[in-house]
């Protein structure tokens, strides 16, 4: 079924398939080349949303637009990638080195706030972006940004119960005893030293909770290695799930048990090489309740290749 509205096209599905094929299908024999050329002009929205992949799964009762003209203006820039778009929402996977938020009111710094808000503004001047939650910089991952102030204050003020699933990965240093566990400790944050404080007992701190899991392990050579002592070391890959979302909570967390995330620098022992000497913690999945939809909506990247 095609309705028109303001000249967009807007297709009604009615069995489960893939965007690729279902477009070709309504636009009457397209080519499939000319078909892609739309998604990587973002031409193509899905509920709402912009989507770029040929793959993407549709089932009844989704709603496919071909926008007319140009489609939306694109995002580029090297270290930060737009995931997920749609009128309320931006999910957006930053690498390692850039800072969610500038430091300070007077910072020139470029961050992933300042980008998004470049970018909002090139679709309307009016346009605003609000930050939702943040990675630490040297963290990779995915972030979501809403794009109004009303949306922000609701999604922070009930972040805990919309998000489903946090899921990162990192390299930590060593072999864990315990291949699969959960870590619970309270957590004091030092502000004035930019550092957090873990204690196995109740001290007045904030409990922080993070579940592991590894899922593999490998052999490495240590960067600090005499030449007496050239034996490797053991590096493990982590899934690690949180229940609470303390400040640096991974990374104090794996410390705490003597295995810190490989290249860290606060709270490592930097006895064992970081590939593109960067820390090893990546923010691989994100799952919540999208507050105007009420729908779960589900973003994953996979492990970084330096990993």
């Amino acid at each position: 079924m095609m309705l028109q509205k303001k000249k967009d096209t807007i297709f009604h599905v009615r069995t489960e398939e893939q965007l690729l094929p279902f477009l070709m299908q309504q636009l009457n024999g397209k080519s499939r080349n000319s078909t892609k050329s739309l998604l990587a002009h973002r031409q193509v929205l899905v509920n709402g949303a912009v989507q770029t992949r040929h793959d993407t799964p549709l089932k009844e009762g989704d709603t496919v637009t071909l926008l007319a003209g140009k489609g939306n203006i694109e995002l580029r820039h090297p270290k930060l990638k737009l995931v997920y778009e749609d009128e309320y929402l931006l999910v957006v996977e930053k690498k390692q080195g850039l800072l969610t938020v500038p430091v300070n009111a007077v910072s020139k710094e470029t961050t992933v706030f300042s980008i998004l808000k470049a970018y909002v503004k090139k679709q309307n001047p009016r346009n605003g972006i609000y930050v939702v939650h943040r990675l630490d910089r040297e963290t990779s991952g995915l972030l979501v940004f809403a794009k109004t102030p009303e949306l922000q204050e609701y999604m922070r003020t009930y972040w805990k119960e919309l998000v489903q699933k946090r899921t990162y990965v990192a390299l930590a240093e060593g072999s864990l005893p315990k291949k699969e566990d959960t870590i619970t400790t309270w957590l004091t944050e030092d502000k004035r030293n930019a550092v957090v404080y873990s204690s196995p007992v109740d001290d007045g701190g904030d409990i922080a909770i993070t579940h592991y899991k590894v899922l593999r392990e490998r052999k490495v050579q240590s960067t600090n290695a005499q030449p007496n002592n050239t034996q490797p070391q053991t590096i493990s890959l982590l899934e690690l799930n949180l229940e609470t979302g303390r400040t640096n909570q991974i990374r104090v967390h794996l410390a705490s048990i003597g295995h810190p995330v490989v290249g860290d620098r606060k709270y490592g022992h930097g006895n064992i090489f970081s590939p593109n000497d960067r820390l090893c913690l990546h923010a691989r999945v994100l799952e919540f309740i999208h507050p105007a939809t009420e729908q779960i909506v589900h973003f994953e990247t996979p492990i970084p290749k330096d990993f």
